[in-house]
């Protein structure tokens, strides 16, 4: 289908796989990989950097993982199971990675050992998604789309030229789970349309039988994964997670006891170490509106108050001296008040005003009347004044009006 080259990226000064359709092979098939690898993005899944033609030949340009495969650490095991540890680390990793894809609609349909490769750090990573390799002597078929996968790992449906789905890629996920455990495949021949027809009638025989004491987790989840049902199979890379009790950890292959833990808050609780603003509290909740009117009434009502209290209060700061002419006010007979105020520390003679339709005059009364004089009231009181007698012999009647705090004697 392909030949991998390892290569050196000029630009990024980084090294990277550079992956070459062959001559002959499905172009649209290469390019449906990249896409789907593209719209990938997981710490268990290979990372696709580009992807173009050169010489009329598509390529890839791919993470670089220099660890190996896990076909490689099979082989080297010669027919033996996997530490557990590492097994439960590899098999969270590939979960993860499928999880992640089932996620958002890419079905690998070519999951096995040799998909499977480590970076640095020895985190697994799946490759070569939606491709069926054609290489002779791996026991690959394919005709015209119908049969796809590697015989050893083909899932029953495929292996009866059904489209694959999420189910297909956890029944290829349980035959490398058994091979981890047990060091051997459930079903094996040398014959690779033998293989197919094994892989989609007959039982896998019982972990069991190949090893005494395996992990109940891992057995249970590798028969679970290898039914010949998909409706009785784990139904997507989530499903595995759930079943291997790391549902909702991100699995990168790591061991258990290195899995990301919350720490608990020291101190007390009310302090704050945080640089950001504490949260504002929240708004109170709407009220009525007939609350709101009636204080916007009583307000009203309290300033109109004023304002009359303030325009009807006697004027307790402001006098006049004597022998000032003012102007007088005509108020009808009936409403007049006999109301005097005398201004605080000052002596006031009694002054005679005769009032006319047009003019009013003021006359003072001689030298030789004698004047009283008053003592100061407090602002709040009145203090009644003593009128000279008059310098006529004409009776009068005395009615005083008041004029911002000045005594006017009216006939």
């Amino acid at each position: 289908m392909s030949e991998v080259h390892r290569a050196h990226d000029l630009e990024l000064g980084r090294r990277v796989a550079l992956k070459l359709l062959a001559p002959d092979a499905d172009s649209a098939r290469f390019e449906r990989e990249a896409r789907a690898v593209a719209s990938l993005a997981h710490p268990n899944v290979m990372q696709l950097y580009d992807y173009g033609e050169d010489n009329g030949r598509p390529f890839m340009v791919l993470e670089y993982v220099p660890g190996g495969t896990l076909e490689d650490r099979l082989a080297a095991t010669g027919g033996k199971p996997l530490p557990d540890d590492e097994t439960q680390a590899i098999a969270a990793g590939i979960a993860g990675g499928l999880a992640h894809a089932h996620a958002r609609g890419v079905v690998h349909r070519d999951l096995k050992p040799a998909n499977v490769l480590f970076d640095d750090d020895g985190r697994p990573k799946l490759g070569d998604f939606g491709i069926a390799r054609l290489a002779a002597g791996e026991g690959t078929l394919t005709e015209a789309g119908t049969v796809l996968g590697t015989a050893a790992y083909i899932s029953p449906e495929q292996a009866a030229g059904a489209s694959a789905t999420t189910a297909s890629d956890v029944y290829s996920y349980g035959v490398i789970l058994y091979r981890m455990l047990t060091g051997r495949l459930p079903f094996e021949s040398s014959d690779p349309l033998e293989l197919v027809m094994m892989n989609r009638d007959l039982p896998p025989p019982p972990l069991t039988t190949l090893r005494e004491d395996p992990p109940g987790v891992l057995e249970a989840t590798a028969m679970a994964a290898l039914q010949k049902d998909p409706a009785e199979r784990p139904r997507d890379g989530a499903a595995l997670l759930a079943a291997l009790g790391v549902a909702g950890t991100l699995a990168t292959g790591a061991l258990a006891d290195d899995a990301t833990r919350v720490l608990p808050v020291t101190g007390p609780p009310t302090t704050q170490t945080t640089a950001f603003p504490a949260a504002a509290p929240p708004p109170p909740p709407p009220r009525g509106r007939l609350p709101l009117l009636a204080a916007a009434l009583l307000v009203l009502l309290c300033a109109g108050g004023a304002i009359a209290y303030a325009l009807t209060r006697p004027d307790s700061s402001s006098g006049t001296t004597p022998g000032t002419t003012l102007p007088s006010i005509s108020l009808p007979h009936s409403t007049r008040q006999a109301t005097t105020q005398a201004p605080p520390t000052t002596t006031a003679a009694p002054t005679t005003t005769t009032a006319s339709a047009t003019s009013t005059a003021q006359t003072t009364t001689p030298p030789t009347t004698t004047q009283q004089t008053t003592t100061p009231a407090p602002p709040t009181t009145t203090a009644p004044t003593t009128q000279a007698p008059p310098t006529t012999t004409e009776p009068t009647t005395d009615t005083t009006a008041t004029t911002v705090g000045t005594t006017l004697t009216t006939p």
